[in-house]
């Protein structure tokens, strides 16, 4: 080989290949079947699919190996072929990269995939240290023997089952380059418990030359993972996601997620330090192809991604969606410089909604632009906003805006639901991510969270220009105005600043803040995204008491400056709190007035009046403050 992978990694970031068994699968490979052992009875579709991953511009291909030790083969009755089948797909791969290295002048590399022996090692099984370091020195053997360039150890959840590997790849192969990728969970610990900190430590100490994270539950968990590794190791780093939340059948989790997604956090994972990206469970040669498209991009690193890949797609759509002007009533004002007013109305816990389609008719009343419908808030059960959004519309007449979270769906119910609200006239959307379960009170609860709010909004502008989350054509496009969320007030301003840059770079049209109540952090927000900027609605929050203050200030990570939690505190009663929480929401949208394109209000334990009353703090009705 021309350069070893180090020196590689050290000109840019290096793509490697993506799931094997999910394209096995998709083409009709039972579950049930062992993988591995299709290297002898069927390398003809073995070498075809590293073919596939060659052309859409993977630069490491993978042995289809990842099962193929004693212990997993055994399962199938073929322990007494470890060494054929590992050398044989080690050969299969071996050949694919030559063929395409002599065709195309390239420079790929092959990497062994030795992955965990699917039983438990002492001291939490029977199994001995010793035999798992001899199986897996069996394997990477035949790896070595068959022509491999690195030993790619991955999806290991277990420290010291990963340590056994290790030792037994400089045992065997002392000169081949060594990537060691561990799996985790949402809050980026292995499965036995230890944080990156305490693995990334272990890594280092044993002297691997990559670390990285593979499988797991996709990008989202991963790239926080990786910004916590990165600062405990100069070693290069390997990101590995799943395509979204996993499915295990067997020890392999096989399912689909979009390709643009994918590609976004390709370039997340370069900018923030990795230079090994490839693929796990769910990615095919099409998300590989979106991924390389996303890292072939100038100026990679250092700068802040988007789902700029998708934009490719966007082009081979004959569909174009229409301004904001002729969306909706609400996007009609936002492109026409309107200082537009939404008051948020949260659905009941039960089926009775009458309080909350009255209030809609009130604030109609009263002048308000649009009723702003959250999706199950604090993760509480709830009646469906979507629901009360196509009630609030038929029964009072007014425009209402979809909280559309992520939590709850994965990305195909999230198109289905899109586009039956759609359909149904819904055409106002804020994308947000959603608060996980454990907030709520079903804590125990399964979040599903495909994509976050960048990879929603994604999807929605795909939507628009006729196009699924695949960007296959769908027909006539949808016409959302589409709207996300932003923090001003968030310790992280750098994290907040990155993240709404992606979500403007992926289609967003406005944006509506957490309540404000320091304007020095709104100023400096704005400042900060004025080169993204699209328009900017500031939440405004009537405080009704001061434990309120609290929790938004502790629990809701709000800032609210400790000059307004006095001033809440020294309220005698709870009607006196209650009016200064009125006369404080006044004053802050006095002070926002200048500086965006609309508010959205409040209206704290239903009380409609109080959203009311802050607007009229300005000049009567919301249209009477444009």
């Amino acid at each position: 080989m021309a350069d070893d992978l180090l020196t590689r990694l050290k000109q840019g970031p290096v793509l490697c290949d993506g799931a094997m068994g999910t394209l096995f699968y998709a083409k009709g490979v039972f579950i049930n079947k062992c993988y591995d052992e299709l290297n002898l009875t069927q390398p003809d579709l073995v070498r075809t699919i590293h073919q596939d991953y060659l052309n859409a511009g993977a630069e490491i291909i993978e042995t289809n190996t990842f099962g193929g030790n004693s212990f997993r083969l055994a399962r199938h009755g073929l322990a007494d072929k470890v060494t054929e089948i590992n050398r044989k797909g080690a050969e299969l791969a071996r050949e694919a990269a030559d063929a395409f290295n002599l065709k195309k002048a390239g420079n790929v590399l092959v990497a062994g995939s030795v992955g965990p022996l699917g039983i438990r090692i002492e001291p939490l099984g029977k199994t001995s240290r010793e035999e798992a370091r001899a199986s897996f020195r069996e394997q990477i053997a035949a790896l070595v023997a068959g022509g491999v360039d690195v030993i790619m150890l991955e999806t290991f959840g277990y420290l010291e089952e990963l340590h056994q590997a290790v030792l037994a790849a400089r045992e065997v192969a002392p000169d081949k380059q060594l990537v060691a990728q561990v799996t985790i969970d949402e809050d980026s610990n292995c499965l036995d418990g230890a944080s990156p900190e305490t693995f990334t430590a272990k890594l280092n100490d044993w002297g691997v030359d990559v670390i990285g994270c593979n499988c797991s539950v996709g990008p989202v968990a991963m790239l926080e993972a990786i910004e916590r590794i990165r600062r405990l190791t100069d070693k290069p780093l390997a990101a590995q996601p799943n395509a979204g939340i996993p499915r295990s059948i067997e020890g392999r989790n096989i399912y689909l997620c979009s390709p643009e997604y994918m590609a976004s956090y390709a370039r997340k994972f370069v900018n923030a330090g990795v230079s090994l990206v490839g693929g796990c469970c769910g990615t095919t040669p099409e998300h590989i192809k979106a991924m390389n498209a996303a890292l072939r991009m100038a100026d990679t690193k250092g700068k802040t991604g988007g789902f700029r890949v998708i934009t490719e797609a966007k082009r081979e759509s004959s569909i174009t969606p229409p301004p904001l002007a002729q969306r909706s009533n609400l996007g009609k004002k936002l492109a026409t410089g309107e200082f537009v007013t939404l008051v948020e109305i949260v659905p009941p816990k039960g089926v009775d909604f009458r309080k909350e389609v009255e209030g809609a008719k009130f604030l109609k009343a009263a002048g308000i632009d649009a009723i702003n419908i959250p999706d199950s808030p604090r993760a509480s059960a709830r009646m469906s906003n979507m629901a009360l959004c196509l009630l609030v519309q038929q029964q009072a007449g007014i425009e209402t805006v979809l909280h559309f979270t992520c939590r709850d769906r994965n990305v195909l119910s999230m198109q289905s639901e899109l586009l039956g609200a759609y359909t149904t006239g819904l055409h106002n959307l804020i994308c947000i991510t959603g608060d996980p379960p454990k907030l709520g009170n079903y804590p125990d609860a399964t979040a599903v969270f495909d994509v976050d709010a960048i990879g929603l909004v994604n999807i929605v502008h795909n939507l628009n220009f006729g196009l699924d989350v695949g960007g296959n054509p769908i027909g006539s496009g949808t016409k959302f105005l589409i709207g996300v969320g932003a923090n001003p007030g968030i310790v992280n301003i750098d994290e907040e600043v990155r993240r709404f840059e992606y979500k403007v770079e992926a289609g967003a049209d406005f944006a509506v803040t957490q309540p404000v109540f320091d304007i020095a952090l709104l100023e400096q927000f704005l400042r900060r995204v004025d080169h993204h900027r699209i328009p900017v609605l500031a939440g405004i929050w009537p405080l009704t008491s001061v434990r309120n203050a609290e929790f938004m200030k502790n629990e809701l990570r709000v800032s609210v400056p400790d000059s307004i939690i006095d001033r809440m505190a020294r309220a005698p009663n709870a009607d006196a709190a209650r009016a200064e929480g009125i006369l404080i929401a006044r004053e802050m949208l006095h002070q926002v007035r200048g500086l965006v394109q609309g508010a959205q209000v409040a209206a704290p334990l239903g009380r409609y009046s109080s959203a009311v009353d802050v607007l009229d703090g300005i000049g009567g009705s919301a249209t009477a403050a444009g």
